[in-house]
């Protein structure tokens, strides 16, 4: 069984807790997903089965679309409503405007520092695990960019708001940023991944339907890889074609006609074997097998 499967994680558990409850159903250990979602997340989540999870980096690397909550007055250690406050602000509330002014400004490429809460490794130890151990470290920030941020709805401290951005982007360090320059401290209470690339909230499949649809015998919820890259097709059709492009060498191709580096999905004799890329105009170079 290989395959993307579009899940809609639910409020409460991990993402962890969805692979695990997955290789329960599906009765395949070979899986899994391309974006950890924290337990107070809702939302996309995608998941790789079988040979698609050498896909994980690729989806993993698409823009994410999330709807979002923010708590103005105080912030947490953790970021988020899930975490201790460490620091509560007596300021009134900025007027709407001043709000929307200051959300605005992380719009674009900026630098962005990781929460302590988080599973990046710093020598081999996952940051939240020294967290839980009260050993703060220094973090390196990671250039992110925030394509927009809109549909922002205030209403006293409460702050709701859809943005969309690139892998890496943690809305509880954006959260977090914004209440520091607000000057009134903010903490994430809630958060919504409508999107992940092309998957949104529409495609989606519970882990409740995936049990049940399976149980039926109806696998229509699992999304082939040729379905899921929507690149150019490229039909090799002799076997030193086919040879070299499982080996990794890089091969001219006649009238393959690409001026640069673009992906492409790859054919022998008209059955799919994987993805390729083209260096430079007419040559192709193997990137993932299936």
């Amino acid at each position: 069984m290989d395959g993307i499967i579009n899940i809609y994680k639910p409020k409460g558990i991990t993402s962890f807790d969805v692979i695990r409850k997955l290789r329960k159903i599906l009765k395949i250990k070979r899986i899994g997903h391309t974006g950890t979602l924290d337990p107070l997340a809702t939302g996309i989540l995608v998941v790789c089965v079988g040979r698609a999870t050498r896909l994980v980096s690729d989806i993993e690397a698409q823009d994410k679309i999330y709807k979002a909550e923010m708590l103005l007055g105080s912030s947490t250690d953790t970021y988020d409503s899930e975490g201790k406050i460490i620091n509560e602000s007596d300021k009134p509330v900025p007027e709407n405007y001043e709000i929307e002014n200051v959300i605005k400004t992380f719009i674009g490429v900026s630098e962005q520092v990781p929460p302590m809460y988080s599973a990046i490794k710093i020598n081999g130890k996952k940051l939240y695990e020294l967290a839980r151990e009260n050993i703060v470290v220094e973090r390196k920030s990671r250039k992110i960019d925030i394509e927009y941020i809109n549909n922002i709805e205030i209403k006293d401290n409460i702050v709701i708001f859809e943005t969309k951005v690139s892998k890496g982007t943690y809305i509880r360090s954006l959260v977090n940023d914004i209440g520091e320059k607000l000057g009134t401290y903010a903490h994430m209470t809630s958060l919504q991944r409508l999107a992940v690339g092309e998957y949104n909230t529409n495609t989606s499949y519970s882990l409740e339907d995936v049990e049940n649809m399976t149980e039926n015998n109806d696998y229509s919820y699992i999304k082939t890889v040729e379905e899921t890259f929507k690149y150019k097709e490229l039909n090799l059709y002799s076997e030193k074609e086919y040879k070299l492009f499982l080996n990794g060498n890089s091969q001219y191709i006649e009238n393959l006609d690409l001026k640069g580096s673009e992906l492409l999905r790859v054919y022998y004799n008209n059955n799919f074997i994987g993805l390729g890329i083209s260096e430079e105009k007419n040559r192709l170079k193997g990137y993932k097998y299936f």
